[in-house]
């Protein structure tokens, strides 16, 4: 079984940035790029090759959904769980999320001490049969 080790985080809140690269790196162990920007994400994403990608919903210019839409795009991504992390998470946002591609949700704010456990779960759920 392969193991999860590096993660692109897309988000333009730097505190947000802050805290989850502390957390998935030093709680969690994993490495970890993060992003400002969804065209940002887009122009590493191949050459940086994340076992999962996790996307900020709501980003000036290119949002979560587009930026998800664009990935599934790449023919090299299309067994790399994406996951939304967004404040947005009643049921009818979630199930129009997931119809966009996305994996899951992980809801904000999220807990610094339980993220990367959230992450490592949600990646071994959506590795390929």
């Amino acid at each position: 079984m392969p193991s999860l080790e590096k993660i692109l985080y897309v988000e333009d809140e730097p505190d947000i940035q802050a805290v989850a690269k502390l957390a998935l790196e030093t709680v969690g162990g994993y490495t970890v790029h993060i992003c400002a920007s969804g065209e940002d994400a887009l122009n590493i994403v191949e050459e940086f090759n994340p076992d999962i990608i996790l996307l900020d919903v709501m980003m000036p210019g290119m949002d979560g959904p587009s930026t998800l839409k664009a990935m599934r795009e790449k023919s090299s991504l299309n067994n790399t769980p994406i996951a939304f992390m967004t404040a947005k998470v009643q049921a009818s946002e979630i199930e129009n999320f997931k119809s966009l591609g996305a994996v899951d949700i992980i809801p904000k704010p999220f807990d610094p001490m339980t993220l990367s456990e959230q992450v490592k779960a949600l990646w071994e759920n959506n590795l390929p049969k």
